[in-house]
């Protein structure tokens, strides 16, 4: 019987070793999996890789894991706000890496990622420093960059709904990074407001299928996702 539910976010991110790569949904704070996050803290794995529409601020979710030094390098696109001091005071130190990714790339490579791509064209950094030292071309008329597909260890999604199988739905825009960071990791591990019971979800709803997950696990209490 398939059953990809786990007792609790300790258990479900259990295996996080090292200097692995993890993505990590979310825009601001709409989809992001904070608990998943604190469990990470928890565990202690630390040298992470983050991929993430930011690198975190005030002091829960990444900033968190920032604040407890457990990043040694983020992939965003938006890593500087108003809040971001720990990034800001971890990158001015040396002591993380950033590489910086325009958001429309950033989506791409992970899916390109999740597609099996090898690699893509895009027409967005042309001509400026994200540009250097990559290959171009020109395509009917348009100058294009070559960029490769994002790839992880893990990703850390937060969606509304789930049922033993893994089949997810979201609440609104907290559908942004998740579906195609779900299909662009090694191992996709879900935080979910509702476990439902298999055949509750509309299969004409369901955004994220069930092949792409590997481990759902419940948040206590249950919050609207």
């Amino acid at each position: 019987m398939i059953n990809k539910i786990v007792d609790s976010m300790a258990e479900a991110v259990m295996d996080m070793e090292d200097g692995a790569s993890i993505m990590i949904s979310g825009f601001g704070d709409a989809g992001a999996p904070a608990e998943l996050i604190e469990a990470v803290i928890a565990h202690g794995a630390t040298d992470l890789t983050i991929i993430s529409n930011n690198a975190g601020a005030g002091e829960t979710g990444i900033a968190a894991l920032m604040r407890a030094n457990r990043v040694r390098k983020v992939i965003c696109s938006f890593p500087r706000q108003a809040a971001s001091h720990h990034f800001d005071a971890r990158y001015r130190a040396g002591e993380v890496e950033l590489e910086l990714v325009p958001q429309g790339n950033l989506a791409a490579r992970i899916q390109a990622a999740g597609a099996g791509l090898g690699a893509i064209f895009t027409p967005t950094g042309y001509g400026t420093m994200l540009a250097e030292g990559k290959e171009t071309r020109e395509i009917a008329g348009r100058h294009y960059v070559l960029e490769y597909p994002i790839h992880a260890d893990f990703a850390l999604v937060k969606a509304r709904a789930a049922d033993r199988w893994g089949n997810l739905v979201y609440r609104k825009v907290a559908r942004n990074f998740g579906p195609i960071m779900a299909m662009a990791a090694k191992t996709t591990i879900v935080q979910v407001a509702e476990i439902v019971e298999l055949g509750a979800l509309d299969p004409e709803t369901i955004v994220t299928p069930g092949i792409f997950v590997d481990r759902v696990v419940a948040m206590q209490p249950a919050p609207i996702a």
